[in-house]
């Protein structure tokens, strides 16, 4: 009895280190570099000849990241949530004239700090806020 009740336990323990698995959470998914695709009225081709991106692969150093729409270098700390939150502040931006870049620049320094949620589905990261506003990024390593 003793050897059978041994076995149950053994296989029992094999069976359940088995389903042990580390999981990574979307917020852990989000450090990486994504290009912006979709966002207000901008066209894609003008985001992409822009090279229009977000940088969070510093995210798990102190929270920063970086963004640059065509010109300007931007910077900020961000936190993400496993439960799909996130929180830009301290934003802060170079100061160059860059004619072509600089409507997009604008509007996307002037939403991002409102963004309040994101979701990752597949190759895409989503932010958005509170009224349905958003903007669609794709992973800079996808094609």
């Amino acid at each position: 009895m003793k050897h059978i009740l041994t076995g149950f336990l053994a296989v029992f323990a094999m069976l359940f280190l088995a389903n042990c698995t580390s999981q990574m959470t979307n917020s852990d998914n989000v450090k990486k570099e994504w290009m912006l695709v979709e966002f207000q009225d901008f066209s894609k081709d003008m985001m992409v000849a822009n090279k229009a991106n977000v940088n969070f692969t510093s995210i798990k150093d102190a929270g920063k990241f970086s963004a640059n729409m065509g010109c300007n270098n931007m910077f900020g700390t961000a936190t993400f949530s496993g439960n799909g939150m996130v929180k830009f502040s301290q934003m802060g931006s170079t100061m160059m004239f860059c004619d072509k870049a600089m409507d997009l620049e604008a509007a996307f320094g002037k939403a991002l700090p409102t963004m309040t949620h994101y979701k990752i589905e597949g190759h895409y990261l989503t932010l958005s806020d509170n009224t349905g506003k958003s903007m669609k990024f794709v992973a800079s390593d996808w094609d």
